[in-house]
């Protein structure tokens, strides 16, 4: 750790550092970090252990730059960034660092959730909502299914899956709806379907939540297994020498179901 901290800080000397990075900010890292944790998961996702290895380094390496820019601003550096997590760790952990005990799962979310209203109140956050400290820039779904989890925790729910389920059937009803009166004018409202068909999305992830699933890794694992799948067709038509234009939907369909059966 001591050597890679000192790395960062020859890389950004006035002098004799690298003109990349001297010229790099807090804004034009934040992209690269995004995309450093996308690889962090395609290594576990590939089940490469080396890959993985590789791809955490990248990751601690954002972490450093971040530090280093701080640090000459006279902000903070890596050891504050390394103290904060471990103080937020053992406090929001007291079942484990202090002797608490938690009858369920659910009394130790409570607390969790808790705990960090408290933090952002004490960071001079007045008039705090639930939903304060879910980020804007997380993936749609991602942030859809925090915001949900955070309203679940104060009671804002539905008591059961059934519910949700009678939700997820309402706004696909609305969503046909919206769909029919732009086939009835001869011209769909895109904005209405739009709003409609993301209330739906929506209601989705409220459903996942209520499921034990989370939708925006549920959707990454259903979408690899999509290309996979794809991929194998290609191969498949490739090896009976047609092409897409050759071929109708049906018998499109037909390698489609190839290439399950090849699973």
């Amino acid at each position: 750790m001591k050597e890679l901290l000192q790395i960062m800080a020859q890389l950004r000397d006035p002098e004799n550092g690298c003109p990349w990075d001297l010229k790099q900010t807090f804004e034009t890292i934040a992209p690269y970090t995004i995309e450093e944790a996308y690889e962090v998961a395609e290594a576990i996702d590939s089940g490469d252990l080396n890959a993985l290895k590789k791809e955490l380094g990248d990751l601690l390496f954002q972490v450093v730059f971040y530090a280093r820019m701080a640090e000459e601003q006279g902000a903070f550096n890596f050891d504050d960034v390394a103290a904060a997590i471990s103080t937020k760790l053992t406090e929001r952990h007291p079942h484990v660092f202090a002797g608490a005990d938690y009858k369920d799962e659910a009394e130790l979310k409570s607390a969790w959730e808790a705990a960090k209203l408290a933090e952002r109140e004490a960071d001079g956050h007045t008039n705090t909502s639930v939903l304060d400290g879910v980020p804007t820039a997380l993936p749609a779904l991602k942030r859809a299914s925090k915001q949900g989890k955070r309203a679940a925790s104060v009671g804002f729910d539905w008591p059961d899956r059934q519910g949700v389920e009678a939700k997820v059937a309402e706004e696909l009803r609305e969503l046909a709806d919206a769909l029919e009166q732009g086939d009835q004018v001869d011209q769909v409202n895109q904005a209405a379907v739009d709003e409609e068909f993301g209330d739906l999305l929506l209601a989705m992830t409220s459903y996942g939540r209520h499921i034990g699933v989370d939708p925006e890794e549920s959707l990454r694992l259903a979408t690899n297994k999509f290309g996979q799948r794809f991929r194998r067709m290609e191969a498949l038509m490739a090896d009976a020498g047609v092409t897409w234009e050759s071929q109708s939907a049906a018998q499109l369909d037909g390698f489609w179901e190839q290439a399950k059966l090849a699973e």
